[in-house]
């Protein structure tokens, strides 16, 4: 049996669509379940003086490591005794070297397991063994520089956005917006960059105006249940669409880059990382916008205005003028739901 043959045997795939979207796809699932659902209960239980849902946000939110573990080995079809074994993997990695260090922890861990799983009488050891010391070994070593890097990166776009908030505001809002559309997890994208401050700002913004957008451009075509699955759920719904018609990605993102210098050098809005890439997804930016900058009258216009109203407002209006020249029409926006 070639080499080829026993990895196809042992159902390890080295391929983009398993690594980029399926298991980090799962990373992001793992990333919802636990550090952002458990700000969200946080920050209710905190505005409730709730202090029992406090300490379950703030349980839910420690058992990051291992939700993420857990999602990655079930993304790469790991078998019970590595799916198990990858939650202790998981943690590791997210101790030494944060989301991605979590993230290869977890992947290299059930590679290896897989890799030995059913191969020796005694496969009750050897497979999680397996798991857990090339796991573990991958936090220890590889862990602390994977961290300290995507930690200097997120640094830097903070600091150009900072710098230049007109133009790198654009940049921002607009690759996040379309990172959030694409089957990627642009939320774990910004964790993982520790984006916060003005950067996070303009982040959210991006994508917001990609939610918010397709939920009014979609409406004639997808009416309310098409509004609601945009607009608290995810515009990659409409990847398919896009395929077709690239240009009805145009009007959400434009909205973005124009709405971003006003976010940023308008309103200083901020947000903290786990909301920037976030979006209106079940108000996940919100909730961090308002952690990162308070509840104050002005702060909640500035959400309404700025997450809501203007993305609405701008993509209709630059998709009505599409629509009169036939760059959109009826039906490119219609969901199969």
């Amino acid at each position: 049996m070639s080499f080829k043959a026993f990895l196809a045997e042992r159902n390890i795939e080295f391929s983009l669509r398993r690594y980029g979207i399926d298991a980090l796809n799962f990373m992001a699932l793992g990333l919802f379940s636990s550090l952002i659902v458990g700000l969200i209960l946080k920050t209710i239980g905190t505005w409730a003086s709730w202090q029992w849902l406090v300490d379950v946000g703030t349980q839910a939110q420690s058992a990051m490591g291992a939700a993420i573990g857990t999602g990655v080995a079930f993304a790469l079809k790991a078998p019970p005794l590595v799916l198990l074994a990858s939650v202790v993997t998981g943690t590791a990695g997210a101790a030494l070297g944060g989301p991605v260090g979590c993230f290869l922890a977890a992947a290299a861990g059930a590679e290896a397991g897989k890799l030995l799983h059913k191969t020796t009488p005694i496969d009750i050891v050897i497979t999680p063994a397996a798991t857990l010391s090339v796991g573990i070994a991958i936090a220890q070593f590889i862990g602390p520089a994977v961290a300290a890097l995507m930690t200097q990166t997120g640094e830097l776009v903070m600091w150009a956005v900072e710098l230049q908030p007109l133009l790198m505001s654009m940049v921002v809002a607009v690759l996040m917006g379309v990172l959030l559309t694409l089957p990627i997890s642009s939320a774990a994208i910004a964790i993982s960059l520790s984006l916060s401050g003005l950067a996070a700002g303009a982040a959210t913004v991006g994508c917001c105006a990609q939610m918010i957008g397709f939920a009014i451009m979609g409406f004639r075509d997808n009416r309310w249940a098409g509004l609601l699955s945009h607009g608290l759920g995810t515009s990659m719904l409409q990847m398919p669409n896009i395929i077709k018609n690239p240009k009805i990605w145009i009007p959400p993102t434009l909205t973005g880059a124009l709405l971003a210098p006003l976010a940023t050098l308008g309103f200083q809005m901020s947000n903290i990382p786990s909301g920037a890439g976030m979006g209106t997804s079940g108000l996940v930016g919100q909730v961090g916008t308002i952690n990162a900058m308070g509840s104050t009258p002005t702060i909640w216009f500035a959400i309404a205005l700025l997450h809501f109203i203007l993305p609405a407002l701008l993509t209709w209006l630059i998709a009505a003028w599409m629509r009169r020249r036939g760059w959109i029409r009826d039906g490119d926006l219609k969901l199969d739901i």
